[in-house]
C-alpha cells in the first residue's frame, strides 16, 4: 500500500496498537497502516489533565497504557465520572468529527501512554477512505446504546444490579482486579458512597468480591452475573 508515493511499512510504532482496537481492527491492515502513519505519541503522569470541557476538539486519542477518566462537573460543582478508559479504548471521536469544543474533562489515572490523531490529518484520510467514516458511525451508535443502558439502569434497576453490571463491565476492560475507588464507583452507578460501600461489604462477606485500597477484585463472577440480572428495585 502506498501513501504519498512511499511504501507504508506494517511495523510502524502504532500499527499493533491500532490492530487490537475494536475501533480500527475491522478496517484491514492497509487502512490501519495509513492511520498509523498519522499517529503521534503522548505520555502523561497521574492526575495530569489531557483536556477540559470547552477545549477545542482537535484530536482523537487512543489509550495504549494506563487509564483515562472522563468526567464532567455540574453548575453546582458536583463532579460525575462518565467513563473510565483503558488500553485499546478510543475517545474524542465526536469532537474530532464536528470540531466542536470538548463536552467533558479527561484526566490521567496513573502513568498513561496515548496515541493521538489530529483532526486535520484525519479529515484528509476520511476523504480517501470512506469506510472509516462508516466505522465511526457504528462506534457512535454503540455510545448511544451505552447511554441508553445507563438511563435504563438508573430508572429500572436496583443499586445492587447497577453496581454488579458496572463491575462486570469494568472487568471486561481491565480484568478481575479493578483499580477504582468506591467514590468513583458511586458516581458510575448514581448512588452515595456509603450505599455502595454497604453493598460491597455484603459481597465481600459472602465471597463475591475482595476489597483493597482503591481496588475491587471479583471472586465469584457467576454470582455477580446473577446479581446483575436482578431487576427488583425492592432489593436495593
Amino acid at each position: 500500500m502506498r501513501l504519498g508515493g512511499e511504501q507504508i511499512q506494517r511495523d510502524l510504532p502504532f500499527f499493533s496498537a491500532l490492530s487490537v482496537s475494536s475501533f480500527f481492527s475491522a478496517l484491514g491492515p492497509d487502512a490501519i497502516a495509513q492511520i498509523a502513519a498519522l499517529c503521534t505519541s503522548r505520555k502523561m503522569l497521574d492526575g495530569e489533565t489531557l483536556f477540559l470541557k470547552g477545549d477545542p476538539g482537535d484530536a482523537l486519542y487512543g489509550v495504549r497504557r494506563g487509564q483515562i477518566v472522563i468526567t464532567t462537573t455540574t453548575d453546582t460543582g458536583r463532579q460525575f465520572t462518565l467513563n473510565i478508559l483503558g488500553p485499546g479504548d478510543i475517545f474524542g471521536e465526536i469532537a474530532l468529527l464536528d470540531g466542536q469544543p470538548r463536552s467533558a474533562d479527561a484526566v490521567a489515572s496513573g502513568k498513561v501512554e496515548l496515541f493521538m490523531i489530529r483532526r486535520s490529518d484525519f479529515q484528509d484520510l476520511l476523504k480517501r477512505q470512506p469506510e472509516i467514516t462508516t466505522r465511526i458511525i457504528e462506534l457512535l451508535c454503540e455510545r448511544l446504546r451505552f447511554s441508553s443502558e445507563r438511563l435504563e439502569e438508573a430508572s429500572l434497576l436496583s443499586l445492587k444490579s447497577r453496581l454488579a453490571r458496572r463491575l462486570l463491565k469494568l472487568a471486561e476492560d481491565f480484568g478481575e482486579e479493578i483499580d477504582i475507588t468506591q467514590e468513583e464507583l458511586s458516581v458510575l452507578v448514581g448512588a452515595g458512597r456509603e450505599t455502595v460501600n454497604r453493598q460491597l461489604q455484603k459481597w465481600r462477606k459472602s465471597g463475591v468480591v475482595a476489597l483493597g485500597r482503591a481496588r475491587v477484585k471479583i471472586i465469584d463472577t457467576r454470582r455477580l452475573q446473577q446479581e446483575a440480572a436482578d431487576r427488583d428495585r425492592g432489593s436495593e
